[in-house]
């Protein structure tokens, strides 16, 4: 099906993307994807919407890949969704046991009627059974949007208090570090990354001032605003999992925190102390090395190749090591056995991957679900681009659940209570806005 695609310029690009997501809040389903503008090689746009359910998939993690290459192979249209940790269970033989308090369906796509690509100060409308003068009208009210209505909402929840629990407390995360470390020390494993949940009951939030909040205080690369109707991803993840452009695949693994600090000298050596960082740089290159090999499954031979290794890179919040891994596809090779073979990420797992999985699910008290999978979008011509979902708030307005997750990874060299700090600088911010967003 054809889309009817229009081209509008804008003074002021900042008021029409501020204006642009809140009149999308009347939608069941919107996918929002921001790049902050930030300076990266590979980047497609500055933010995307994707919204109103035109077809859609929504499936457990059986079968899920296959299933999701009927959907795309079909509709041979732009597709927006996500694919949780769990589709793991679709790609080995593992299950996913622990608590779950949001009930995120395992994968999800759907094909958008409505959708907005702004590109500098230029806007694309392509739009699918477009009536009339639609995109003109949408355009024109997208303009007029007045988020004075905000105001309202905010009364409403401002008494609200949030609580924050965890599920793993500081003695029992010691705990449970130090088996991930025998594990190691047995040579089950060279690497783990646990996490831990934390989350809040009987909690009422306004999504999109969270996620404007967040989006705010971090500016990543990959940030993303979900909803489908009452569950919400609220993202500020820096991290790329795996793109398709053309036959080149990129995948971006982080791995390697620090924090900013506020006095420029000291926030310089601190980001210079991490590049050379060598239990940092270690745990980097044990995921290149599992990312090549699971570009290699689909990549013509000696494609594979690491463009970037251990490059430090400064957000608002910490500075993070990124290492940059590339290969080179047949034509022949199906957009989905790209992602099938490399999921889960190999920063989210460890090494080896299957052996890694097995025992942080054992460990874990919490399913992880959508944290730790991935969103991102198809095009027609079977491109892709998805990111990690870390540094992301999770909400089931329903359950009023709210949840956000966090986790390290664990080496022969790694100290429990430092993988403890790591992992309360990695939370400051979800906590921050919570606590702080009306």
């Amino acid at each position: 099906m054809q889309r009817t695609i229009r081209t509008f310029s804008v003074d002021n690009i900042i008021k029409f993307k501020t204006n642009l997501l809140f009149w999308a809040q009347q939608f069941e389903t919107v996918t929002w994807l921001d790049s902050n503008n930030y300076n990266q090689q590979y980047s497609s746009f500055d933010c995307a919407l994707a919204a109103d359910e035109f077809t859609s998939i929504k499936t457990d993690y059986h079968n899920a890949f296959e299933k999701l290459r009927e959907y795309q192979t079909i509709t041979k249209d732009f597709i927006f969704g996500y694919i949780s940790y769990d589709v793991k269970n679709d790609v080995e033989r593992l299950s996913s046991k622990n608590f779950d308090g949001l009930d995120f369906a395992d994968l999800y796509f759907f094909q958008p009627q409505k959708l907005v690509f702004i590109k500098g100060n230029t806007i694309e409308f392509h739009y699918l059974k477009m009536v009339d003068d639609e995109i003109d009208a949408d355009f024109e009210e997208i303009q007029k949007t007045n988020k004075g209505v905000l105001d309202c909402v905010r009364k409403d929840i401002e008494e609200n208090k949030i609580k924050i629990k965890l599920r793993i407390h500081k003695d029992e995360y010691h705990k449970k570090v130090n088996k991930v470390l025998n594990h190691i020390k047995r040579g089950n494993i060279y690497e783990a990354n646990f996490c831990q949940e934390f989350y809040a009951e009987n909690a009422t939030i306004n999504p999109l001032e969270v996620y404007n909040h967040l989006n705010e205080i971090s500016e990543p690369p990959f940030a993303t605003f979900l909803k489908i109707e009452h569950q919400y991803l609220l993202s500020a993840t820096p991290e790329r999992y795996i793109k398709k452009e053309g036959n080149k695949i990129i995948s971006q693994p982080i791995k390697g925190t620090a924090k900013r600090l506020r006095i420029k000298i000291d926030d310089e050596k601190i980001a210079s102390d991490l590049s050379r960082d060598i239990k940092e740089r270690s745990e980097n290159v044990m995921i290149v090395d599992l990312v090549r090999n699971d570009l290699s499954k689909t990549a013509k031979i000696g494609s594979v190749k690491v463009e970037e290794l251990c490059k430090v890179y400064t957000f608002k919040q910490v500075h993070q090591m990124i290492s940059t891994v590339v290969s080179e596809i047949d034509e022949k090779i199906h957009p989905i056995d790209v992602l099938q073979s490399t999921f889960p990420m190999g920063s989210m797992t460890g090494a080896p991957k299957v052996s890694a999985m097995k025992i942080i699910e054992d460990l874990e008290e919490t399913k992880r679900g959508l944290y730790s999978g991935t969103v991102g979008y198809f095009t027609p011509t079977g491109d892709f681009d998805f990111n990690v979902v870390i540094r992301s708030i999770l909400y089931n307005e329903e359950k009023k659940y709210v949840s956000y997750s966090v986790g390290g990874a664990i080496t022969a060299k790694s100290i429990p209570e430092k993988e403890y700090e790591e992992c309360l600088l990695k939370a400051k911010a979800m906590k921050y806005v919570l606590l702080n967003s009306k």
